[in-house]
């Protein structure tokens, strides 16, 4: 499943060209804008794994109005709402939001209102990374609920957390107000990964106003002394206005730097950012700032910032299905070339192995069907999740007592072992323990599709 607030399409040439640097990097460049123009690349180039996407409100944002911060004008939503329209037909599984990241932070409740009720129309659903994780949580957790009711379509929350120190010890809490939505009514649930750190773009350790605009904007203000010192301010105090992931991961110590295209920066992957401060004796707000520019705000990292018992908490309830907010990577190829989040590479590990099999923390059935049958319904794909005659053959075979994570957060490039047979539409991609190379992947459509 992709397409977490910005998807691979619909896209145009200008959000295209603004991706240039990463298509070069890993050598491919969209030859389709629209969704079924992807669909049809896929289905060309093969795959082993199979794919369905969400329409990402941001990408649908950016194409009509771009990065600025402000209201869509009627003919704006119009022209959004029709995006998703299209999109919908041609098989995407519903709308997704990930209101912490410029440009969706842009979309307003209304505004995503009116584009999921466009999904709803075609039985699809709402997925969000919602606008807060930390401490405006409550609030951010009743504009899920309001778009749920007012959209009248089911909402799940990607990767829930209770984010930064302060809000440690308050995942029991919002679990009972997730519970007390479903009583009212609503068809809402969530998704988590088995993960204290989390990751994602270094550039999300700044306030937004100096992101906001996009990339090129963003660079030009970090070089100019008055607006950087007004943005180390800001990320060096408490503040309810946004997330701020720098301090709410302790400061520099927090934040490791995980991925960049540069090569000059490649020796800095797997280091903190305190560690390439003190490498480069600098301070640490100025290193991190100086590591945006000099990747162009493409970097990665991994962010410290959940508490062990409120992650525990989260995955044994019932209504929390799992994830890994993580692309998939490799052993081989360009993946192998630059350091990632080990939750792509060993979640399931981890859960089956020490969360069910060493901490009995929940039983190995209720794992297995947060793993398949809940994360498929919860997605409408009805034809998976489930062992029975007539439904796709996707299986996973795996041994309890070997399974084991190897991926670590500094040395995450292995895969896991314990995992013999994994079959894909019936035809076997792992095949005791080795990728056979077989491509028996397809991308999974929406309920609208025609």
């Amino acid at each position: 499943m992709t397409g977490e607030g910005q998807s691979i399409a619909p896209t145009s040439a200008r959000l295209i060209a603004l991706g240039e640097e990463a298509w070069k990097h890993y050598g491919v460049r969209p030859d389709w804008t629209t969704l079924s123009g992807y669909f049809d690349a896929f289905r060309r180039k093969g795959a082993a794994i199979n794919l369905g996407t969400f329409v990402g409100l941001g990408t649908a944002r950016a194409m009509v109005i771009g990065e600025s911060d402000r209201r869509a004008t009627p003919a704006e939503l119009e022209k959004m709402e029709a995006l998703v329209d299209q999109a919908m037909r041609e098989g995407a599984l519903g709308v997704s939001t990930s209101l912490q990241y410029v440009p969706d932070m842009y979309n307003s409740t209304e505004e995503i209102i009116a584009m999921a009720k466009v999904a709803a129309r075609y039985g699809g659903v709402y997925f969000t990374h919602q606008r807060s994780e930390s401490n405006r949580i409550d609030a951010s957790m009743d504009e899920v609920f309001r778009i749920a009711r007012e959209a009248k379509i089911p909402a799940d929350i990607w990767h829930f957390k209770t984010a930064d120190k302060p809000n440690w010890g308050k995942m029991p809490g919002v679990l009972q107000k997730l519970e007390k939505a479903r009583a009212e009514g609503l068809d809402v649930a969530a998704n988590q990964y088995p993960w204290t750190a989390g990751e994602n773009g270094l550039d999300a350790c700044l306030p937004p106003w100096i992101r906001e605009g996009g990339a090129e904007k963003l660079l030009a203000r970090l070089k100019d002394p008055a607006m950087r010192k007004r943005a180390r301010e800001d990320m060096l105090k408490p503040s309810d206005d946004w997330e701020n992931q720098y301090l709410g991961s302790g400061g520099p110590d927090g934040v490791m730097l995980v991925t960049v295209l540069n090569p000059d920066l490649k020796k800095y992957e797997g280091m903190t950012i305190a560690q390439i401060a003190a490498a480069q004796k600098k301070d640490p707000v100025d290193a991190l700032m100086d590591l945006v520019i000099a990747d162009k705000a493409n970097s990665y990292n991994i962010i410290f910032m959940m508490d062990e018992n409120d992650v525990r908490a989260g995955l044994k309830h019932r209504l929390v299905a799992f994830c890994t907010d993580s692309s998939a990577s490799a052993e081989d190829g360009i993946f192998s070339q630059e350091k990632s989040h080990p939750r792509g590479w060993a979640s399931t590990a981890q859960i089956l192995g020490k969360y069910v099999r060493d901490e009995k923390l929940l039983p190995l059935e209720e794992a297995v069907r947060k793993m398949s049958s809940l994360s498929a319904a919860r997605a409408h794909l009805f034809d998976r999740g489930i062992l029975r005659e007539g439904m796709a053959a996707d299986v996973v075979a795996f041994d309890l007592a070997r399974v084991a994570a190897k991926a670590t957060y500094t040395d995450p490039l292995h895969y896991s072992a314990g995992f013999p047979y994994v079959a894909v539409n019936g035809a076997l991609v792992v095949d005791g323990g080795k990728i056979t190379g077989a491509l028996p992947g397809k991308i999974l459509l929406g309920p609208g599709a025609r």
